[in-house]
């Protein structure tokens, strides 16, 4: 029997009929019992199939209540387990399963044309289990759990050790990386890295009910969803994020945490008031954003509506880091992201040289977790320095209390005429103007200049895209910035390439506007 509060079968006997995850649209649910004994048959059809401890199971499905089948299904079991962008092309996805060296991949229906590509590309074993209804020629990946619940029910899992995700680097700067951590072995149910944030600092426990709104392929919404589960809390899972469903959902199953990132507040701010104020969101207790950098004023705004609830924290996948800002702290550091709970922070300059306080530089990170670039040890190697710190390549300053602002990614850096140009700054100006839907700014060739700053923005109505509204909008920016940082060429565009974590391929963005 079960009695560990960090392992789901603890939960399953105390509390077997409570949701672990329900499907905001539908209502359809899984209850704690379910996700054990399914999660447990799940990891024994892999293990019989060939997968051993360190093996690698990728996961290329939408948000649905069987991604925490298969997702558990590796962590209880030893596995690295690698999500997928759903969104990516199948030769995308392509290059993820082969570099990760993927053995199994449990997919869906609905994503097959996709498969039909990847499948081949499996290492030995080379399994493919695929969710929903029965396809012709293809393993289906509930059949294949029944089965085994009817030829060994509840048995435990051989190798019951935790198991550790790899995910892959969004790709906003090149090709994505595989991020690699080591299989520690410990005992399914050990408490993990992280945990003790979420309970003392963001108050999680058995009786949270936290919104999921975005894809389980990136990092914080499978880890905070899982870590939910893990301390026997219930997750309300978005298909995708619309702003009157979350309100919605928000009401109907009382939740009390959410993580979203800025672009989500925008769009609920976007929203005519009297809508907003339909929903009783009287339940929410804590609601943290990160992935993407937020603009002051939406985050005011933001307070003003949700009260001192709402948390900000900047870390990466690789584990390096996690500065976290409270909303008091963060109304007399505005703008901050906060300070360091890991260890010591480091402003250099291209030299490797510190910096005073107040100085742009890179951010390193002191006392960081060793962790790898899955098949790139030049990468690897350029994020380590050579005194052991690490960094994820941004651009920000420390002030005298030791709260961190940052800049931008120094990939994103424009230099025109001599002068340092950070896009945020721009982006941040420009998305607040009630006739911007999204905006993104990067530099192009300037015979000149070198570089000129670009603004590529989507208007809130198609109609007003045009000379006169591009006058407009640098009249605008030139009442709030520095003239030489306001852009001096405004293009229109639909379809920004933001990424589900609201973070924008600006690589992209530069292959649509080469000058």
């Amino acid at each position: 029997m079960h009695t560990n509060p960090f392992h789901i079968g603890s939960h399953a006997l105390a509390t077997p009929d409570k949701p672990a995850a329900i499907l905001g649209r539908t209502g359809e649910s899984t209850s704690f019992a379910q996700l054990d004994r399914r999660s447990k048959a799940a990891a024994r059809v892999l293990q019989e199939r060939g997968l051993d401890v360190g093996g690698r199971l990728a996961i290329l499905l939408e948000n649905s209540l069987a991604y925490y089948d298969a997702a558990w299904a590796a962590q209880r079991s030893g596995l690295y387990y690698i999500p997928v962008n759903w969104h990516l092309t199948p030769g995308e996805s392509e290059y993820i399963i082969e570099d990760a060296g993927a053995q199994a991949l449990v997919t869906s229906v609905a994503l097959l044309e996709t498969v039909g590509v990847v499948a081949s590309h499996l290492e030995s074993p080379a399994v493919t289990l695929v969710t929903g209804p029965p396809v012709e020629d293809w393993d289906s990946f509930e059949a294949a759990v029944d089965r085994e619940l009817d030829a060994h029910g509840d048995e435990p899992v051989t190798n019951d050790v935790e198991g550790s995700f790899m995910f892959y680097s969004s790709g906003t700067t090149g090709r994505p990386k595989g991020i690699k951590r080591a299989i520690s072995r410990d005992p399914f149910g050990t408490r993990q890295p992280g945990m003790d944030i979420l309970q003392n600092v963001f108050a999680f426990d058995s009786d949270t009910v936290y919104l999921c709104p975005a894809p389980l392929y990136h990092a914080a919404p499978l880890g905070w969803s899982m870590a939910t589960q893990r301390l026997g809390g219930t997750v309300v899972l978005m298909e995708r994020f619309e702003p009157v469903e979350m309100l919605r959902l928000i009401e109907r199953y009382k939740v009390t945490h959410i993580q979203v990132v800025p672009t989500m507040f925008v769009r609920l701010l976007k929203l005519p008031e009297e809508q907003r104020a339909e929903f009783d969101l009287s339940s929410l207790k804590t609601v943290v954003h990160a992935a993407a950098p937020c603009p002051n004023e939406v985050k005011e705004r933001m307070l003003d509506w949700w009260g001192p609830i709402i948390w900000e924290y900047y870390a990466g996948s690789e584990g390096t880091s996690f500065c976290i800002i409270g909303p008091d702290e963060w109304r007399s550091h505005r703008g901050s992201v906060g300070r360091n709970l890991m260890g010591a922070v480091h402003i250099l300059d291209e030299d490797g040289d510190p910096l005073p306080n107040g100085s742009i530089g890179t951010v390193w990170f002191e006392d960081a977790p060793n962790f790898e670039y899955h098949n790139d040890p030049d990468k690897t190697a350029s994020a380590f320095n050579d005194r052991g710190w690490t960094t994820l390549g941004d651009l920000g300053a420390i002030d005298d209390d030791g709260y961190l602002y940052l800049s931008d990614r120094r990939t994103d850096l424009i230099v025109s005429g001599g002068a340092n140009i950070y896009p945020r700054e721009i982006e941040d100006v420009l998305i607040v103007h009630p006739g911007v839907k999204d905006v993104a700014v990067i530099g192009v060739y300037d015979e000149e200049l070198g570089q000129r700053v670009l603004a590529v923005v989507t208007p809130a109505d198609s109609q007003q895209a045009g000379p006169e509204f591009a006058m407009e909008l640098q009249d605008y920016c030139r009442g709030r910035l520095a003239r030489y940082k306001c852009p001096r060429q405004i293009e229109f565009d639909d379809d920004l390439p933001r990424l589900p974590t609201g973070k924008l391929a600006k690589r992209l963005l530069r292959d649509r506007y080469p000058a």
